[in-house]
């Protein structure tokens, strides 16, 4: 019994389904374009994170804004003194956090000065102070991202990372050149650290 012939209608049809199946697998297979870098974020590489890199960043090379502030943390292995701003920059807000550099005498001279006991809570330190520590070395900083910051765009403004490592949680994104390491979860930034480079030369 021959089948009967395919009707016009019919033919149009397959050939609209053939039609979108390729569509849908070209759209599958077609190269992601490159997200657009972050012209704030490759000022600040300039700025801030090669000079930290290079081990020469002071506190008055930091972003300045009239909420930063200086703040003790008086733990049990010595106190340590951060600088904290909120960065307002295009595509949401970042928290700064650098650490400043201390001696062990002034150190405990904080301490003394703000009547703190090593192990107690953090606190905030004078306006003034900011000034009179404008010259202090920076150690390390810690940028906390928004809650959506892709991923993608800190690799178009900074390059490649040299190492994905997995973790627990996301992956690590690491720029030994650098000093740098980003901590990725579903593909968005959710912390960007920066040490001077010679730290990951250290056994």
């Amino acid at each position: 019994m021959s089948r009967p012939p395919l009707r016009p209608q019919h033919l149009l049809i397959i050939t609209l389904i053939g039609v979108l199946f390729f569509a849908w697998g070209a759209w599958l297979m077609r190269e992601r374009a490159p997200a657009a870098p972050l012209p704030w974020l490759a000022d600040f590489d300039r700025a801030v994170l090669t000079p930290l890199a290079d081990d020469r960043l002071a506190m008055s090379q930091l972003p300045a804004a009239e909420d930063a502030e200086l703040w003790l943390q008086p733990r049990l292995d010595g106190a340590r003194l951060f600088y904290r701003v909120a960065l307002q920059v295009e595509g949401g807000i970042w928290q700064l956090d650098a650490e400043l550099e201390l001696s062990a005498a002034e150190r405990d001279s904080l301490l003394a000065a703000v009547n703190a006991a090593p192990g107690g809570g953090e606190q905030q330190l004078g306006r003034p102070l900011l000034e009179q520590m404008s010259r202090y070395r920076i150690i390390n900083l810690q940028l906390l991202a928004p809650d959506d910051q892709p991923a993608d765009a800190i690799a178009s403004t900074l390059g490649a990372p040299r190492l994905r490592l997995e973790l627990a949680d996301g992956q690590a994104w690491v720029y030994p050149q650098r000093g740098l390491t980003l901590h990725v979860v579903d593909e968005r930034v959710r912390m960007l650290h920066a040490v001077p480079r010679k730290a990951f030369k250290q056994p």
